[in-house]
């Protein structure tokens, strides 16, 4: 497998992962785009042949490190909830 081939299997990992999250979770982080998250993962899967390997690496750069901050603080938030 090669270096796109993985990026690309970890984005849907992700893509498919995020569609699990609830509403309320999701919600304070509008930053985050999570309608496009979950959406890249079916591009990836039914439309890969016409998939831009630029913008895959775009979305790399761009939009995981709000998603990995939002996700964190998801952690953070219900670590504390659970301690309550």
């Amino acid at each position: 497998m090669g270096l796109r081939s993985a990026v690309e299997r970890g984005i849907e990992v992700i893509s498919e992962a995020s569609r699990h999250l609830t509403r309320e979770l999701k919600t304070p982080h509008k930053d985050v785009r999570w309608k496009d998250i979950a959406g890249i993962g079916n591009i990836l899967r039914h439309e890969y042949q016409r998939v831009d390997g630029q913008i895959v690496w775009k979305a790399v750069k761009d939009e995981l490190p709000p998603l990995k901050e939002a996700l964190l603080e998801m952690k953070a938030s219900l670590e504390d909830a659970e301690k309550r």
